[in-house]
């Protein structure tokens, strides 16, 4: 596991490249620890750099980079894991193919070398790596399937940089970007910022499941698909047949996923997707399994009792970390910057604590990320076929009056999800034009809320046609699983994940983000996904005798964190600062008077607004920070 960073330019002075280079590579030192590595070459009127920094996980005496073809004509810098490449290796030993090292990075150079280009699709792996051809003058770089691993670019008439995180780039761009209009509207609505957006005009995240063709000649940029997403749907199948593959699905990308050289544990937060990945693990491991929660001493938000009947169950070395407001104050600056964007997952906050805790004992965790999206389990699912019901039967100009009633219920003073908050949020999402998912999907201020808070004159109306055109229906539980793929898996959960571990110098691998697995249950009969209310239903029946009765049933509340008290409290003085009204006109980019008593009817109890009050709270802490200084 590392960090990558490279570039392409005009500029001929090798030691001013390189010194951008080893700038870049300083601003992801916790991304790799253990050592980096460099590379340089004069291409015609064009300097091409490479680098990167490791993080030892396999093959930790030989697996330096970057790695060179034999012959030299190709050099490759590789971030993430191949699961796979002990059986790509050994086809290509059998090809007559000869190897220098024990890593799954020359598996990846040997391949292309073999293959060219379709060798991408043979992976199996979270990677994001780029591979300079000289033979043909094209620099490739390529991003996963699911985008576990992270890529930014920013391609001008100059040539092209690339990163694995944002702020390699701004250390070497010459000036400071504007703020992107698309992604500040994104980011108000979503929480976070998805492929292929940014918060930057000009830079641009590489979407999952594509790779660059970079020209170093013509300084031509172009963007390939790796798979296809085309799955066919099997008709008729028994539930015996599909229990019985998942299980072993989910058995095999397990075992594949816990190959390492270093010590090696999972996030058990007792919740059935972390909860059957501890179970794999520990059914095939030699010896006990370590296994980490972490839990609230606000006991509304704390679940690990949960965790602790798994662990038992189990027999793993079992640890639990219990936090409280003190302990996420000390580091809330450091994780909420290290996104290098506005990102307001308030959840990121313990998961970074859990994986800092964990590297304590081990240097890679399995999580149980994925499984919702992959099996169907989160509750937006169970609404998502109300839309098409309620559109057919109530009207749209007595959907606006019931919308105005609800409004005048009684607001929440807590930061709590109460029924009153999901029944806003529902009617809110309800939509005439097809865009019901699109509506759920927004954590953040409502289309209504953006044009109410912020100045948004000549900001796209829709941000989300850009997805809605790659995916033209949003009707059933597959087009809501796909855009939830295309958007929140990528920008939100893994982001979350990548940046928070890597932060704390751990690696994260999820079981379930599996093409394999995704490819199979797409092609299942939806019912065996969501069966009535019962979600993940497939998954929980393929597992359900490795569990005491009914306990894969147990609801679970997922990884809150009570940010609207925080807001209130500990955070009130930095909260107040952000709404200084002198500030807020200086940055032109809020209503005054509605940001201002939005956030004080918050703090003063008035009404509870602790989701949008955090988005607020986010996006100032990263203004301030980056335009401030």
């Amino acid at each position: 596991m590392c960090g990558i960073n490279g570039l392409v330019g005009k500029n001929t002075d090798r030691e001013n490249v390189l010194q951008n280079l080893q700038k870049m590579n300083l601003q992801i030192l916790h991304r790799g620890p253990d050592e980096d590595g460099f590379f340089l070459e004069q291409n015609g009127d064009r300097t091409v750099g490479m680098a990167m920094r490791r993080l030892s996980i396999i093959d930790l005496s030989s697996g330096k980079q970057p790695i060179f073809s034999e012959d030299g004509t190709k050099v490759i810098v590789f971030n993430g894991e191949i699961y796979n490449y002990r059986e790509l290796k050994a086809d290509l030993i059998n090809q007559g193919v000869e190897f220098s090292t024990h890593s799954d990075t020359e598996v990846i150079l040997k391949l292309y070398e073999h293959y060219g280009v379709e060798s991408f699709r043979m992976l199996d792996g979270m990677y994001a790596f780029s591979i300079y051809d000289k033979s043909l003058g094209v620099v490739f770089i390529a991003r996963d399937y699911f985008g576990e691993k992270p890529l930014y670019y920013q391609h001008t008439s100059k040539g092209l940089i690339w990163a694995s995180e944002l702020k390699s780039i701004m250390s070497v761009v010459e000036r400071k970007p504007s703020i992107s209009e698309d992604g500040l509207r994104l980011y108000f609505q979503l929480t976070y910022i998805p492929a292929p957006f940014t918060i930057y005009d000009g830079i641009r995240k590489l979407e999952a499941n594509t790779y660059i063709a970079y020209d170093i000649t013509n300084n031509a940029v172009v963007l390939n698909s790796i798979h296809s997403d085309e799955v066919e749907r099997t008709l008729s199948i028994s539930l015996n047949e599909a229990k019985k593959t998942v299980k072993e699905l989910v058995q095999e990308s397990v075992l594949s996923r816990s190959v390492a050289d270093v010590p090696l544990g999972t996030f058990l937060s007792g919740g059935v997707d972390s909860s059957i990945v501890s179970l794999c693990l520990a059914q095939s491991s030699q010896q006990k399994i370590n296994t980490f929660s972490i839990g609230f001493e606000k006991k509304t938000f704390d679940e690990t009792q949960k965790s602790r009947e798994v662990a038992k169950l189990i027999g793993s070395n079992h640890r639990e970390f219990i936090i409280g407001e003190k302990d996420l104050a000390i580091h809330t600056d450091d994780i909420l910057l290290n996104f290098d964007e506005p990102f307001a997952d308030s959840s990121a906050l313990p998961s970074y604590i859990v994986a800092r805790k964990t590297k304590e004992y081990v240097k890679v965790a399995l999580t149980g990320d994925g499984g919702d999206e992959v099996f169907g389990g989160y509750n937006k699912y169970l609404i998502g076929g109300i839309n098409s019901r309620y559109t057919n039967v109530v009207p749209e100009f007595v959907h606006k009056y019931i919308l105005r009633l609800v409004s005048t219920l009684a607001k929440q003073k807590e930061d709590e999800r109460g029924m009153r908050f999901k029944l806003r949020k529902v009617l809110s999402a309800i939509d005439y034009n097809n865009a019901f998912y699109y509506n759920i999907i927004k954590l953040g201020f409502s289309d209504v809320d953006i044009d109410r808070y912020l100045l948004n004159d000549g900001i796209e109306d829709n941000v989300f046609q850009y997805y809605q055109r790659r995916l033209n229906t949003s009707n059933t539980l597959t087009d809501f699983r796909m855009i939830d793929k295309m958007i929140s898996l990528e920008g939100d959960m893994i982001t979350k994940v990548d940046r928070t571990s890597m932060l704390a110098s751990l690696e994260c691998r999820a079981p379930f983000l599996n093409k394999r697995l995704w490819d199979y249950t797409n092609s299942l009969p939806e019912h065996l996904l969501l069966n009535g209310s019962n979600k993940k239903y497939i998954l929980k029946k393929a597992f359900e005798d490795q569990f005491p009765h009914r306990f894969l049933e147990k609801t679970k509340q997922g990884f809150g964190v009570p940010v609207g008290d925080w807001l209130r409290n500990g955070m009130r003085v930095e909260l107040l600062s952000y709404i200084d009204r002198g500030f807020l006109m200086k940055q032109n980019i809020f209503n005054v008077d509605e940001i201002t008593s939005m956030v004080q009817n918050h703090i003063n109890s008035v009404e509870d607004n602790s989701f949008k009050v955090w988005t607020f709270f986010c996006f100032q802490k990263w203004y301030k920070y980056n335009y401030e200084k």
